[in-house]
């Protein structure tokens, strides 16, 4: 039985793709399925919606979905292959695509998956646990330098330098990391006054280099753009800074007119190829109290022009 899980902005995520009922959408974070079984309240027989996840568990629920309704497809692979999995699955451009980022309830809430420095377990933190490296395969053989500037740049970890050091003393004189226990206990002897817990912003930043998090966005955002009819609708769900960062800045150039902007990190600009939707939407005070892990929730819409 998969863990509870509340999808964030649900309704808002869902009302923004603005369905056509014979359309052809993709919900490229299957996660639990939340979102998608809403997409498919307004679907007819004849659409299709294609669901997309890493998490081979995630997959399974997928599975067990689509056995009992025809319009979905299901494919386990990274979101920026999305270009290859909608030429798999449709002959045509797609009517909407969701992205919901981040690591979901159920991963953070099973302690073998190693997401949680609340709960003991092995130190993996890997969407999709049955390929690639762990967190501790990586933690156990790269250099304090490279330790420290992941945990700088993904996690903006004041003391990344000092935890990256004790990880590597540690690994070399006690024994190679394995528990999350273990990576908790180095970084909590270092940040002591945290007002967080002080691990927060480290395995907020192993999990996104382990997992390729920003790089997979980078990639994927200019593939979705493409991969949409004209009046499709993007809809793109962030849980933290960096994520949305690269959201918004997409978003802006790919809505202006010509204009540069230098902090943008593309060669130039270029006509406008969508519109934006509204403002950026966070979780409301009603959705927070029923759901904490959505506080730091921002939804970006656009449409292809």
């Amino acid at each position: 039985m998969s863990a509870l899980h509340q999808s964030v902005l649900l309704d808002e995520a869902v009302a923004a793709l603005k369905i056509k009922k014979d359309g052809l959408y993709v919900d490229a974070t299957f996660g639990r399925g939340g979102h998608s079984k809403k997409i498919l309240n307004d679907l007819s027989n004849k659409a299709k919606l294609l669901v997309i996840d890493l998490d081979p568990q995630a997959i399974h629920e997928a599975n067990n979905l689509a056995s009992e309704n025809s319009n979905i497809l299901v494919e386990h692979g990274p979101f920026d292959d999305l270009d290859k999995m909608i030429g798999k699955n449709f002959n045509n451009k797609v009517d909407g695509i969701l992205f919901d980022f981040g690591v979901s309830s159920p991963q953070l809430d099973q302690r073998e998956r190693g997401f949680s420095f609340n709960d003991d377990g092995p130190l993996d933190m890997r969407m999709d646990s049955s390929s690639g490296q762990t967190a501790a395969q990586w933690l156990n053989q790269a250099d304090w330098k490279e330790i420290s500037k992941v945990l700088w740049r993904y996690g903006e970890e004041k003391n990344a330098t000092k935890i990256a050091k004790e990880i590597v003393i540690y690994r070399e004189d006690v024994k190679p990391l394995e528990k999350t226990s273990e990576l908790v206990g180095i970084i909590a002897k270092i940040n002591k006054y945290s007002k967080k817990h002080p691990a927060t912003r480290s395995f907020q930043a192993i999990r996104i280099h382990i997992n390729r998090e920003l790089e997979q966005i980078n990639n994927v955002l200019p593939i979705a753009l493409k991969s949409l009819n004209k009046g499709g609708r993007l809809v793109i769900i962030s849980f933290h800074s960096l994520e949305d960062r690269i959201v918004k800045r997409f978003f802006k150039k790919q809505a202006s007119t010509g204009k540069f902007d230098k902090r943008m990190p593309i060669e130039q600009a270029s006509e406008a190829q969508i519109k934006l939707i509204g403002k950026a939407i966070k979780a409301s005070q009603n959705e927070l109290e029923l759901n904490p892990r959505a506080r730091s929730a921002i939804m970006r819409v656009a449409e292809k022009i």
